[in-house]
């Protein structure tokens, strides 16, 4: 796997650019053939971050991770990147049959993955955007499905990691 490299805010010092392709490398023994990770490392006031994507043949891998050590950091990422591989191994294994990735290990896939367990109705009443986000702390989510008042579309309003708010709204 080839590992191409940005930095923000930081010199990629020939240590940590050898440390950060040695602990990626440790991905090609789930998964022969990854594609080049595009990897980007920033500083941010006192974290130090690691930005890590791996297209995998129409799949994309992508991890994330913040701390105030950059080596900390990728460990963190790359160990990231192996729970989605194995959470994926299904899916790959399965594109295997079809002769793009190979891979190392046998693995037997379980059934089919996830599926839709339940299954929930709910009338839509158009609302403001504040409104909507009052609405998903009042319940408790971390997301909420609602009619934009202003545009009368879908929207979804969503918790940040940053503690802001997102809207995803449709375009046609």
């Amino acid at each position: 796997m080839k590992v191409q490299m940005r930095g923000r805010n930081i010199e990629i010092t020939g240590a940590l650019k050898e440390y950060v392709e040695k602990r990626l490398g440790k991905l090609d023994k789930f998964i022969d053939n990854l594609g080049d990770a595009q990897v980007t490392l920033s500083v941010e006031k006192d974290f130090q971050r690691i930005e890590v994507t791996i297209p995998i043949n129409g799949m994309i891998l992508r991890g994330e991770e913040a701390t105030g050590d950059m080596y900390a950091s990728t460990d963190m990422v790359v160990e990231k990147l192996e729970k989605q591989i194995e959470k994926h191994k299904g899916k790959l294994v399965k594109r295997a049959g079809k002769g793009s990735v190979d891979t190392k290990r046998a693995v037997q896939p379980e059934d089919d993955g996830p599926r839709v367990v339940r299954t929930k109705r709910f009338a839509i009443k158009p609302m403001a955007i504040d409104e909507a986000v009052l609405q998903m702390n009042l319940l408790g989510h971390s997301f909420f499905v609602f009619s934009n008042a202003e545009t009368d579309l879908v929207n979804v309003v969503y918790k940040r990691k940053d503690g802001n708010y997102g809207l995803i709204e449709p375009t046609f």
